[in-house]
């Protein structure tokens, strides 16, 4: 008996992500995202301007970011398929994001994260209550701009640093490089939008928030 535990446990995690898999599709990924207004474009980034959002968080210490962002994803999928205090099923919306933080100034390297999923327009005003056990908490998030710049294939650990370099660089030479001062306890996002099992035309985005004021691009974002 004790050897077939584990197998059991082994389905029930297979068929877990089979169900996340069709809800990431991209049927899925068209029923909601977070509004936004595109400000400025250039060849390798544009900057957008978010209206306010709440997103569903789940911290996680784990030193890797792809395996902290799955187990984030586990227990935002449980929240999902009603382990809040309302028993309510809702809706899978994109992208998932994870936020890396970092403590103090310097490197992009990270020691922790945030994995967050954007809750639908019904539930933004008043969130179901997740359950105490999946150390879960809403974030509020005032209107802002982010930069954005896209990237193909698997978001690891490796790559993730290497766009978010590359976006500090072209915001560097552009002028928007003063503007990532904002005030924001992220040091980067990253943003899925495509289930593991999508090879072919798969869609992320590296994420800095920016301060539309700072620049000298004659942008009215407020």
């Amino acid at each position: 008996m004790g050897m077939q535990r584990p197998a059991v446990l082994s389905l029930l995690l297979l068929l877990l992500l089979l169900v996340a898999l069709a809800l990431l599709s991209p049927a899925a990924r068209a029923s909601e995202s977070p509004q936004y207004t595109t400000v400025h474009a250039e060849s390798d980034f544009e900057v957008r301007l978010y209206d306010d959002t709440v997103w569903m968080s789940a911290p996680s210490d784990h030193p890797s970011f792809h395996v902290a962002t799955k187990l984030g994803f586990h227990r935002l999928f449980q929240y999902l398929m009603g382990a809040n205090l309302n028993s309510s099923r809702i809706r899978m919306t994109t992208p998932i994001l994870t936020s890396i933080v970092v403590p103090g100034e310097g490197a992009l390297q990270s020691s922790t994260y945030f994995v967050r999923l954007y809750l639908p327009t019904q539930f933004q005003a008043s969130p179901p209550v997740p359950l105490p056990e999946l150390n879960l908490r809403p974030d509020k998030w005032p209107g802002h701009c982010i930069a954005v710049r896209s990237f193909s294939g698997y978001a690891r650990d490796k790559n993730v640093v290497d766009e978010a370099d590359k976006l500090a660089m072209s915001l560097s030479r552009s002028p928007w490089g003063n503007s990532t001062n904002y005030p924001s306890k992220n040091a980067y996002s990253i943003a899925q939008y495509n289930s593991p099992f999508r090879i072919i035309g798969r869609v992320n985005e590296v994420w800095f928030d920016v301060d539309c004021k700072s620049t000298s691009t004659g942008v009215e974002a407020y």
